[in-house]
């Protein structure tokens, strides 16, 4: 990853445990507390039962005139009995002292001379204890499960952006590659020029097709890059569109010795004209890119058709499922950064136009647009 894709990833996965660990410590507070409370009453109700039932023991035998037995104090758990003599006072009858829970119960009624039965445990606060470790390791093992998962679900997450990211990358080398070749040959058909004194015809054949290239570049990416407003679509006679298309590459079929025979007859079709012609430059580019010196592209026009047919390098079948996404090339070998074909796909879903290709390696390729007249 680099240093974006790594930034981006641990922000993600901090605020990921960050909110996390919250809710984590958040629901771990509330069951303790809530588990807290209710182990006191518990504790409170066994303490107030030995106490009564050792109160109710005090009076059966004074009212029996029997001896005393008293039970005895089970584990946690023990108790006194304060005489009447002894003439203490408790403040309270259920405190803590001494990390001990302390309930004094009057219910003997001074009988037998017993003032009180004071019971006493420190089961409180072992079991507190244990409630605590255990609240603890649930909530370390929950959180430990919460990191794994975050952690996937991060990788998850950076997934498709590492691909974007990749495809970013790739676009970017591509398009300094196709930049480089028309930048360089304006440079030096430029420094020619002004070496000789004079421009001739070749010299500016060359600027004039670097020139274009670079404008079929920007048009492309200002397509891709940039929100302009809606442009007016109406009804439009296709011929005069196709064929400034088609003279706007000549030059450039000329240089690679491409034959381009053309059939075009008048064609209506609702589209805003611009796109039109940003259709037609990248299906007549795309041919002439990979079409081999000294082979023909055929384009013909009627009403509620178009084709392009090249003789190209032709494309695999396992790739044409492809060819119409960002980014993807058929062939590396006319260079490209894979957008041409994408835009003619968007344009065409834009305006209800069905697209068509056939095509053959080493043969070459068949476009074909057809929408209702």
């Amino acid at each position: 990853m680099n240093d974006l894709e790594k930034k981006s990833f641990y922000s993600f996965l901090a605020l990921y445990l960050g909110s996390s660990l919250f809710f984590v410590l958040l629901s771990g507070y509330w069951y303790y507390n809530a588990q807290k409370n209710a182990l006191e009453n518990t504790i409170y109700y066994k303490m107030q039962h030995l106490a009564d039932n050792i109160s109710s023991l005090i009076i059966n035998a004074h009212m029996h005139q029997t001896s005393l037995k008293l039970p005895q104090a089970s584990k946690y758990y023990e108790y006194i009995l304060v005489p009447t003599k002894a003439q203490k006072v408790y403040q309270q009858n259920y405190f803590e002292q001494n990390d001990q829970k302390v309930l004094v119960s009057s219910a003997p009624q001074k009988h037998l001379n017993i003032e009180y039965v004071v019971v006493k445990t420190d089961e409180f606060h072992t079991k507190l204890q244990k409630l605590i470790n255990r609240v603890l390791l649930t909530m370390a093992v929950v959180f430990f499960f919460i990191v794994v998962i975050s952690y996937i679900l991060s990788r998850l997450f950076m997934r498709p952006i590492r691909q974007k990211v990749k495809q970013i990358e790739s676009f970017v080398q591509d398009i300094s590659h196709e930049l480089n070749t028309p930048i360089t040959a304006l440079k030096m058909s430029s420094q020619r020029a002004i070496q000789k004194g004079v421009y001739d015809e070749k010299i500016l054949t060359n600027i004039s097709i670097s020139t274009k290239q670079l404008y079929s570049i920007y048009q492309s990416l200002t397509y891709l890059n940039f929100h302009t407003p809606k442009q007016e679509i109406h009804t439009i006679n296709l011929k005069p569109v196709l064929q400034r298309a088609i003279n706007y590459y000549t030059e450039l079929s000329n240089a690679k010795n491409i034959n381009i025979l053309s059939n075009i007859q008048d064609a209506d079709l609702k589209i805003a004209e611009d796109r039109a012609s940003l259709l037609f430059s990248n299906l007549i580019s795309n041919a002439i890119k990979y079409s081999m010196p000294q082979s023909t592209i055929n384009i013909t026009l009627k009403e509620g058709c178009f084709s392009i047919e090249d003789e190209g390098v032709g494309i695999a079948k396992e790739k044409l499922d492809e060819i119409f996404v960002l980014y993807k090339r058929s062939s590396d070998l006319a260079g490209g950064f894979g957008v041409g074909l994408s835009i003619v796909k968007q344009i065409c879903e834009e305006f209800q136009i069905h697209i068509d290709v056939k095509s053959e390696l080493a043969k070459g390729s068949r476009f074909e647009l057809k929408w209702s007249i």
